[in-house]
């Protein structure tokens, strides 16, 4: 792997981990990122990396987010997954037309987005753009974000507007978020702290420069927005993953120098034969699935940087890549709770929360099993179908 994320967003992210770690019982029970919190990993740039150069943004390389994200979910999972989803979304400046990056993305440093993509709103065309409504789900950080996103229909009329192949046309739009309303919906086993309530507009005109479809091509020509977005998604999304199982593995490294279990000959847990094997096990299955994200993004970097198309073979390698990290991540959780015997069910010693957490974001699409069978129907030569599409009208899906 060839390490170019730039050391001072690595640092950034390494120094919020205390500020985060004494926030977990808060986050945990608001069921949000404390406001504070936020803006400090705001002013430290970190939601800009995606962001393009032309509106102020970093225009980093796809690594350097990814493993901000994987060092902010190491100190807690929900903020990781805000963390990705925020910085993610930087990308959506460089697909905007130049005056509406410039509005959303400009004018703000330390703006946040966040939203949904999935098709779950009607926007209906009038002069100078559409009347929108429509409600969403999993709007992780819409509570501190001050423009949401939602995937829509457009309509003509109470008709869909539709392609040649008689498909519908979607598009993504954007609201400030004081004119949404968030509502309470986030009760969950798992990432808590991340706010994904559901959220709604009740027509609601949105100009049309404030809109965009991965359909077509993007208006910054960096190599950034030359990879497919989803599957560049899924590439931060799983370092959520990696994040939250090397905090596992944190957590029981240091109880078992002092736990005493009474499984097999008893004594203290680091002399335990169960404890010593699943924690080699799990050591094995976060590393490789780790080498593998990061060994495809470094060669999906290096091919749109060349000013070259990725192949069929290379974003197959993005999303199974995406989707083994996220997965060896989950093992390798449930091997260490399975090692700390007793001690790994109570909320006091934190491997359980690792587990909710973990659980939780591998039922993101993007990392889901069905994943694998879209890659190896690539790599048998066979059209590759995404198992289930985002957002109905994404060109890079897969």
């Amino acid at each position: 792997m060839t390490e170019r994320a730039p050391s001072r967003f690595i640092d950034a992210a390494r120094s919020l981990a205390p500020q985060i770690k004494a926030l977990a019982g808060e986050i945990e029970q608001s069921r949000r990122i404390p406001l504070p919190l936020v803006e400090n990993m705001a002013k430290a740039g970190l939601f800009r990396l995606w962001v393009p150069r032309s509106v102020g943004g970093e225009e980093a390389d796809p690594m350097t987010l990814v493993r901000v994200v994987e060092e902010i979910s190491r100190a807690d999972g929900a903020v990781g997954w805000c963390m990705a989803l925020g910085g993610e979304y930087g990308v959506f400046g460089g697909y905007l037309s130049s005056d509406a990056a410039r509005e959303i993305y400009g004018s703000d440093p330390n703006v946040r987005t966040a939203g949904a993509l999935r098709p779950s709103g009607n926007a209906i065309a009038v002069d100078g753009g559409y009347r929108v409504t429509g409600r969403w789900q999993l709007g992780s950080g819409c509570q501190h974000s001050q423009w949401l996103v939602g995937g829509c229909r457009i309509m003509d009329g109470n008709e869909p507007r539709l392609r040649s192949d008689g498909t519908p046309i979607g598009r993504i739009l954007f609201f400030p978020a004081s004119e949404c309303e968030i509502i309470d919906t986030w009760h969950s086993i798992g990432l808590r702290g991340t706010g994904s309530h559901d959220y709604a507009v009740a027509d609601v005109f949105v100009p049309a420069n404030r809109s965009l479809s991965f359909r077509e091509p993007p208006v910054e020509s960096g190599p950034l927005y030359a990879i497919p977005t989803i599957a560049l998604f899924g590439t931060a999304l799983s370092a959520v993953s990696l994040g939250i199982a090397r905090h596992a593995i944190d957590i029981m490294l240091e109880l078992a120098q002092t736990k005493i279990t009474r499984r097999g000959r008893g004594g203290v847990l680091i002399e335990d034969a169960t404890m010593q094997s699943n924690v080699g096990q799990a050591e094995a299955l976060l590393r490789s699935g780790r080498a593998f994200l990061y060994e495809a993004l470094d060669d999906a970097w290096r091919v749109v940087t060349s000013g070259q198309p990725l192949s069929t073979g290379q974003r197959a390698a993005l999303w199974l890549a995406s989707t083994h990290a996220a997965t060896a991540a989950k093992q390798a959780t449930d091997l260490v709770f399975t090692a700390g015997s007793s001690a790994s069910p109570f909320a006091s010693f934190g491997v359980e929360r690792c587990v909710r957490d973990i659980h939780a974001a591998a039922q993101h699409i993007c990392v889901t099993p069905g994943n694998y069978q879209m890659a190896g129907q690539a790599f048998l030569g066979m059209d590759m179908r995404a198992t289930v599409l985002l957002v109905s009208d994404d060109r890079t899906s897969p």
